[in-house]
């Protein structure tokens, strides 16, 4: 399934957009994945857009960019979610802390949780991504997730946002640390 991900990630972010359900499934079978792959990545995608479409979020910087408070633009969001049937998104406050479920502990691994840990410590992973990372972490195949699909899954959760992580966190969850060369 993540070899699915990767192909549609690398072919359909930026400036193209991702096919409707039926002519993507043709064009994987005609690239020559397997079947079994392409249903669970097209599964796996229709829960992404659905997190993705029930979750309204909207980073800090558009509303700084466009010259607009948060508390201006507060009823407007709202307005929005409940017309996209969407819960507007609220941050965590900075006195709070995720607990991870045992079963979240178990298929994410110590590895994956330090990972999330880091870019939310990092300001690059707000809460509200940060669940639709672990809700669609949670939804793949397998006891376990190493974090070289965590990153993917990562990256494919800010594509659906329409956001692109900045260049360095870009750089961290494309590159494998083990072919990185000190200078």
């Amino acid at each position: 399934m993540f070899e699915v991900l990767v192909y549609v990630y690398e072919n359909y972010w930026g400036e193209t957009t991702c096919p409707e359900p039926r002519l993507l499934e043709r064009k994987l079978n005609s690239v020559g994945f397997e079947p079994d792959e392409i249903r669970d990545a097209l599964d796996w995608l229709d829960g992404l857009q659905l997190a993705t479409r029930c979750t309204l979020w909207t980073p800090h910087d558009a509303n700084a960019e466009a010259g607009e408070s948060a508390d201006a633009a507060a009823p407007l969001t709202e307005s929005l979610a409940l017309l996209l049937n969407a819960a507007p998104a609220l941050e965590q406050s900075a006195l709070s802390m995720r607990i991870y479920s045992a079963t979240e502990q178990r298929k994410l691994g110590a590895e994956c949780l330090g990972f999330i840990t880091f870019l939310e410590s990092s300001g690059v992973l707000p809460s509200t991504l940060r669940e639709v990372v672990v809700d669609r972490a949670m939804a793949t195949s397998g006891p376990r997730l190493d974090l070289a699909d965590l990153k993917l899954i990562m990256l494919m959760v800010f594509w659906s946002f329409g956001q692109e992580p900045d260049a360095l966190i870009l750089d961290e969850l494309c590159e494998d640390p083990a072919e990185r060369v000190a200078h």
